[in-house]
């Protein structure tokens, strides 16, 4: 069956032929290192007393890094090499994310599916994974393209890199063999394991898949992070001969958290994005409702994504901080500091997006009228919030702009621009749109009985959010009022008020939805056409 599934797909092919292209000029930097040091070390010993035993016993030398110039950085065509690689690393990681988040939850609708023995996960499921395997075959040919890349602008880099990471690299280059067999395997072999306990075997088949792709994952981020916080290093800065130190980096835990949450989020934000454009394209009833569930249950993934994913982009940046304050100053005041805010723009307008798409869903419901009084008053905190998460504290101005602002920081926006702002600001968003979502999920039901729950849940979580809003806005106005070494400490309360609230609000709906009554039938593909705009 695997023989057949190979032959019917011409990317497996390609994606292959990109692989061992790749994989042969990965390795070749690394094993002329070692073949020009092994020469060194046979000259050595012929000169030197005693020497023979040395190189019988395979005495390893580190390499130290190269000393480049200008002139060193090759110059193909008249092409800027940052320019090129950047955007062609850009591309493979647009597409990487991609193929990487979307099988995750892929996997997860089709255990939903066989527990809940609901035909329409799985069919979802399987229309989620055939979007993804064209971000694979393009994943896999702007890698190739990477590699080239590199090795053309930065050869003495990728030496370098290679002389460290060159195991990690084989092993990169296998496992990406080991992920291809479990893709095409689990996408073309769906229909044939379907049911009984050939289903198993697919669903062992999944999350082969997904343990190999985080795999890849982990050795492609301990070259990135190592790259902005080298360690298992000498002092000269050559390798010392341990892997394992060089890819446990001080940014490789935080950067492995954030970019793992993020292709989550990533993933299901274009899922559902193809879900919209299905639904505008559709001219049936029965396609609209279909395409609106899923893209209801995509923009769920995309949002159970969003929610943690500032708590682990602040983690990140703190780390960047720690290791190297200089290097977080430019990352967020320094020559990125616009990046930084175009950054925090799109951020806010995710959030913005994600809210507008649940108010507007209020009208698949029965009774949610009984909620729209709300929305005004939300939207209006959203807005704030939003408008405090990305106003800048400094940047880069001319003599000029600084002499009309009167200083390097803006006389009253300018402290709206530090962290204490901005972390309140930003677990505000995430209530809010919690918020959002608990009214979007109340609009079609109402408790009955005489259950405590049913009675009292919505007091005690009005109550809940109160105190939680008190407290994360009380700590943010006295966060101004101490010293900055001290400040810092006080977003671990206000991140582990946000999670009590996310955890214990959710607890009480399982609870009170015990003792709750659907007041119809959800209206699936009732939705207005600028609500899939909004996905």
């Amino acid at each position: 069956m695997l023989f057949e599934l190979m032959r019917s797909s011409r990317r497996f092919v390609w994606g292959l032929f990109l692989v061992l292209f790749a994989t042969s000029f990965l390795v070749a930097p690394f094993s002329d290192s070692l073949v020009s040091q092994a020469f060194a070390n046979e000259e050595e010993a012929v000169a030197t007393e005693g020497a023979t035993e040395a190189v019988e016993s395979n005495e390893w030398k580190p390499q130290p890094p190269p000393n480049l110039e200008l002139k060193d950085y090759p110059v193909v065509a008249g092409f800027n090499g940052r320019i090129v690689v950047w955007f062609v690393a850009q591309l493979h990681l647009f597409f990487a994310a991609f193929v990487l988040g979307v099988p995750i939850f892929v996997w997860v609708i089709e255990i939903i599916g066989v527990l809940t023995k609901d035909e329409r996960y799985d069919r979802m499921a399987h229309e989620f994974q055939k979007v993804a395997m064209t971000g694979f075959s393009l994943a896999a040919s702007f890698g190739g393209l990477l590699t080239l890349s590199l090795l053309t602008f930065y050869p003495d880099f990728m030496k370098y890199m290679a002389s460290v990471f060159g195991e990690t690299m084989i092993y990169y280059a296998l496992m990406f063999f080991v992920e291809s067999f479990f893709l095409y395997t689990y996408y073309y072999g769906w229909d044939k394991m379907k049911e009984g306990k050939a289903k198993y075997l697919h669903i062992a088949l999944g999350l082969g898949l997904n343990m190999s792709g985080l795999v890849i994952m982990l050795l492609s981020n301990s070259w990135t992070s190592f790259m902005m916080s080298p360690a298992g290093l000498d002092e000269a800065g050559a390798f010392a001969g341990s892997t394992y130190a060089a890819m446990h980096n001080f940014l490789w835990s935080p950067l492995n958290i954030h970019r793992f949450i993020a292709n989550i989020a990533y993933g299901g934000s274009l899922t559902a994005a193809y879900a919209a454009y299905k639904f505008l394209t559709a001219e049936k009833a029965a396609d609209k409702a279909h395409y609106d569930w899923m893209g209801y249950t995509s923009f769920l993934v995309a949002v159970v994504g969003l929610l943690p994913l500032p708590f682990a982009g602040y983690w990140l940046t703190k780390e960047v901080y720690d290791y190297s304050q200089q290097m977080g100053i430019t990352l967020m005041g320094g020559v990125f500091a616009w990046l930084f805010i175009m950054q925090a723009v799109l951020i806010g307008a995710i959030f913005l997006s994600a809210n507008y798409y649940l108010w507007c869903s209020l009208g698949r419901s029965h009774g949610a009228d009984r909620f729209r009084r709300m929305i005004p008053p939300l939207a209006w905190v959203i807005v704030i919030a939003f408008l405090l998460w990305f106003t800048p504290h400094t940047l880069v101005m001319t003599s000029k702009e600084l002499s009309q602002i009167g200083g390097a920081h803006h006389p009253i926006l300018g402290v709206f621009g530090v962290m204490a702002a901005k972390n309140t600001s930003v677990n505000t968003l995430i209530l809010a749109t919690f918020l959002s979502y608990q009214i979007f999920s109340r609009s079609n039901v109402r408790f009955v009985g005489d259950n405590f729950w049913a009675k009292n849940g919505t007091v005690i979580q009005v109550a809940l959010y109160g105190a939680a809003m008190t407290n994360i806005v009380g700590l943010g106005v006295y966060s101004y009022f101490i010293p900055a070494s001290v400040r810092i400490g006080l977003s671990v309360p206000q991140v582990v008020t946000t999670v009590v609230v996310l955890v214990v609000a959710t607890i009480i709906d399982l609870l009170m939805s015990k003792h709750s009554e659907e007041l119809g039938e959800s209206k699936w593909g009732n939705m207005p056409v600028r609500s899939q705009y909004a996905l």
